[in-house]
């Protein structure tokens, strides 16, 4: 699977549940948060600074998502993407 242009395909990385002060904080405790954290499975010929396997923080309400062998993933643009970890 290869990506074209400037898209992107992704795997998000699911963030585990914290626990801070003695509270237990879910995913339903973020939902100020913008960003999302995700693996880098291919990156399109147009794309500038980004290679597979980097981890990324990328908008959330960014892309779609597609299957592909039984596995789910999603297609963002490149201008999507706001940090490379």
């Amino acid at each position: 699977m290869q990506a074209i242009n400037n898209y992107i395909i992704i795997e998000k990385i699911k963030e585990e549940s914290k626990k801070v002060n003695g509270l237990i904080l879910t995913n339903n405790d973020k939902k100020d948060i913008r960003y999302l954290q995700g693996h880098i499975i291919s990156v399109g010929n147009q794309t500038d600074g980004l290679k597979p396997n980097d981890k990324i923080y990328y908008d959330k309400h960014a892309g779609h998502m597609i299957e592909y062998n039984n596995k789910t993933y999603y297609v963002i643009r490149q201008q999507d993407v706001v940090i490379v970890i």
